[in-house]
């Protein structure tokens, strides 16, 4: 299943250009979307997305991957700007390879680390190479090449931030406004079906709460 068919309101059912996508979208509908790299390797899929109530931003996104039927799987905090959204499959891509994300920082379902806790942080984004202090959210286009991805993260660039897991030090930028018909045209890809437009940075979207 995708996002699109967890939809149970409705949200992405317009393919006109009226409706909620991709400025906002439904959490639950992206809670279970498999994620995968730029080979098409099968990395698991998103458990839970994780808002830091202080700054109003999702914070990370929680992978689940390993194991069988759920047993022996491990949870892992991924930096929420660390993603891309491939909207022409509906799913997350992850530019990290499958060996590499096995020696991840991860925990067990029945021992969640401190995730305000700054050290902890510093140490997740810098194995994805995300930067704490930028207020950003997932890339978003067609596809899962990394060469589409635009800014998204290179695994381990080490950012050495000590700042807290979601603190972000500006505000969600201005971009451009998603109204009217605009749709896909000079503005961010529509996750609706028949929207497969190519910008890729959904933090330029004005006023949305994803990243």
């Amino acid at each position: 299943m995708s996002y699109a068919d967890r939809d149970k309101y409705g949200m992405y059912s317009n393919t006109r250009s009226t409706g909620p996508g991709p400025a906002l979208m439904g959490a639950d509908t992206l809670i279970g979307d498999s994620v995968v790299n730029g080979s098409e390797d099968d990395l698991g899929d998103i458990k839970e997305i994780m808002l830091d109530m202080q700054t109003g931003q999702v914070a990370y996104a929680v992978l689940a991957f390993g194991g069988f039927l759920g047993v022996g799987e491990k949870l892992f905090a991924v930096p929420w700007q660390a993603l891309h959204l491939d909207t022409a499959n509906k799913r997350m891509v992850l530019n990290v390879e499958k060996e590499q994300l096995r020696n991840a920082p991860g925990f067990d379902k029945d021992a969640w680390p401190d995730m305000s806790d700054a050290t902890w942080a510093s140490g997740i984004h810098a194995f994805y190479g995300t930067d704490p202090s930028r207020s950003s959210g997932p890339t978003m286009g067609p596809g899962s090449s990394f060469s589409s991805m635009g800014s998204g993260a290179a695994m381990g660039g080490g950012m050495g931030s000590s700042v807290g897991a979601g603190s972000a030090g500006g505000s969600t930028g201005a971009g451009s406004g998603l109204h009217g018909d605009s749709y896909g045209v000079g503005g961010s890809t529509d996750p609706r079906p028949g929207h497969e437009g190519d910008d890729t940075d959904m933090s330029r979207i004005r006023g949305s709460n994803i990243g």
